[in-house]
């Protein structure tokens, strides 16, 4: 739901012939611990360190990545979120302006 977010999963599916295969490239959540799994090895096993890579993500390295915030203030994330999490909350108390 977030129009700046780009992650994605790549798989090859092969023919039933067995002598080729596709190579497909889907649309992913970096919030889902198979998306953190590379090389025999989940990165981010819990919860926690996927959304703290994901918030870090979006409000910190896209500054030195692309020169502006991976947020562009359209609030999908926060009337999309299942478990109800405010970004704009998250970023007060990141800044300690909370009220």
């Amino acid at each position: 739901m977030c129009p700046t977010c780009f992650c994605n999963a790549e798989h090859d599916a092969p023919e039933l012939s067995g002598t080729a295969s596709t190579h497909l490239r889907e649309w992913d959540s970096c919030f889902t611990k198979g998306h953190s799994h590379l090389h025999g090895h989940t990165v981010r096993p819990d919860t926690h360190t996927r959304y703290r890579q994901w918030l870090t993500h979006k409000l910190g390295s896209w500054h030195s990545q692309f020169g502006r915030s991976g947020c562009v203030g359209c609030g999908r994330c926060i009337a999309w979120c299942p478990t109800g999490i405010d970004l704009t909350e998250e970023a007060a108390a990141i800044c300690g302006t909370l009220p």
